[in-house]
């Protein structure tokens, strides 16, 4: 129907990933047990290498199409990201880190405030230091620091994270191995 809006490329493209998967695992064992030199099984090895290279490239062409054609509504993903409470996380690893408080303590704490914020409807860091303090007195001022979205993405700075740092370094490396390939 027209008003669908369905991921039908990405939902073909993992379809094929499982039939590329058994090609690989298919010449695989033709090729596992091959003595030397050449064998009649070798004729064998051809159709799951083509049939491979067949799905690759259509699933190369279905996203590229998918990721030129898409758009994205920000605003709806960071208020999704929000409500989500995709912060939780970063606020027990500050508990620990910061209040030194163990990770079971933490844990339970985080919990705590989870509820409070979905009973109030809003995101972590939306919730004032007054309502922290009343569900643990050792937390302070720097846990928005680690509440905020931005805060958590930034966090994730090690090889390969989400940290804006990273992301352009990764970019740059694909951008390198692209060019090298032309």
């Amino acid at each position: 129907m027209p008003q669908k809006k369905n991921p039908d490329a990405a939902e073909l493209v993992r379809g094929h990933a499982g039939r590329v998967i058994g090609c690989t695992t298919a010449l695989m064992i033709t090729m596992k047990g091959l003595p030397l030199a050449y064998s009649k099984d070798m004729q064998d090895d051809k159709p799951p290498v083509f049939e491979a290279a067949s799905l690759m490239g259509l699933s190369v062409a279905a996203m590229t199409g998918m990721v030129a054609d898409s758009s994205f509504d920000t605003d709806r993903m960071r208020q999704a990201a929000e409500l989500g409470f995709a912060t939780a996380t970063d606020l027990a690893d500050w508990l620990v880190r910061e209040a030194d408080i163990p990770f079971r303590d933490a844990h339970h704490i985080t919990g705590a405030v989870v509820k409070r914020a979905e009973s109030d409807g809003v995101a972590l860091d939306q919730l004032s230091l007054e309502v922290l303090q009343e569900i643990d007195e050792r937390i302070d001022d720097r846990v928005f620091k680690a509440l905020s979205v931005e805060a958590s993405v930034a966090s994730r700075n090690s090889y390969g994270g989400t940290s804006p740092d990273q992301v352009r370094k990764q970019v740059t490396a694909a951008k390198a191995r692209l060019a090298e390939g032309e």
